[in-house]
């Protein structure tokens, strides 16, 4: 069996994929020639696994994304030659969970404008009074593997927590938290977490009037999937003061070039590194080649 690395995986998930086949680490750029040659590939989210690439797999039976998105994996053209895909849906889920907490608590707190207030020689104490979390509401929009971890660590704190239904995880019953329809959970929430998958049903979700009717000075956090927010309405949001401030990792077009978003100074910005801890990566890397490694049967 040959199984094709295209992105980078934590060295023990290689060596557990060496020990039963044989591995090549290739680059994404090639993919679609190259692809022709392998039982199985292994991408992350750089790597697209189009229906191009997929219609000139000849040998192709697993494609693996170590990470929890499918969308850059043409799911139903794999479906149709009969090739598993899987994911690592819960490995970078604390990952994700707290970065989310990390920008909740860098806005709350204005840390970045603060740093950038002292490393200018100034001492701004009285500009740069925050907010405290306890007792603050937290809406989370899907209640998933991530929802389910930022819902507890915000419990931890001391907040309220509040979640729609959408993408209620079985099992997942956290004490405390409360379950309200979309349009009760904007109004009532001081701070909005979207942990949601990107798909047809969420593309778009939140958008101007959504934002409208999220309460004045309310904190909005997207480290789910670019497109679920109108970042054209959030700019205009954050720009007039309806909302107090953002945490994006990730956007519509990745890298955000020339968005409006990067002349704020009441957004907290970051490269899509949600699931980027050396403990995530090392978790979804070794699930996805053991996953790939049993579906091939080795």
């Amino acid at each position: 069996m040959k199984v094709l690395v295209c992105d980078p995986i934590s060295d023990s998930a290689v060596d557990l994929l060496k020990s039963k086949t044989e591995v090549e680490m290739k680059g994404e750029r090639n993919v679609e020639d190259l692809i022709g040659d392998y039982d199985a590939v292994i991408v992350r989210s750089a790597t697209k696994i189009t229906a191009s690439v997929i219609d000139k797999a000849k040998k192709l039976k697993v494609i693996g994304r170590a990470g929890v998105g499918l969308d850059n994996i043409d799911v139903e053209a794999a479906k149709k030659k009969k090739i598993k895909v899987m994911n690592t849906p819960r490995a970078t889920s604390r990952s994700v969970a707290e970065l989310v907490m990390a920008m909740i608590f860098t806005l709350s707190r204005d840390l970045v404008n603060a740093t950038i207030s002292v490393k200018e020689g100034k001492w701004e104490k009285k500009r740069f009074e925050g907010r405290e979390l306890k007792d603050k509401t937290l809406g989370i929009i899907g209640l998933g593997g991530i929802g389910c971890e930022v819902a507890d660590l915000a419990l931890g704190v001391g907040m309220k927590v509040v979640a729609t239904r959408a993408h209620l995880e079985v099992g997942c019953q956290i004490e405390g938290v409360r379950i309200v329809p979309l349009e009760d959970l904007l109004p009532s929430a001081d701070i909005v977490s979207i942990n949601v998958p990107l798909n047809d049903a969420t593309r778009g979700m939140i958008g101007a009037k959504e934002i409208e009717d999220m309460k004045t000075g309310a904190i909005l956090i997207n480290c789910a999937r670019g497109g679920i927010v109108d970042e054209k309405a959030l700019y205009e949001a954050l720009k007039s003061g309806k909302l107090s401030g953002a945490g994006i990792d990730v956007y519509e077009l990745e890298p955000p070039k020339n968005s409006p978003l990067l002349t704020l100074n009441n957004v907290v910005l970051t490269p899509h590194i949600g699931g980027q801890t050396v403990e995530g990566q090392e978790r979804c890397g070794y699930e996805i080649a053991q996953k790939v490694l049993e579906a091939l049967g080795v």
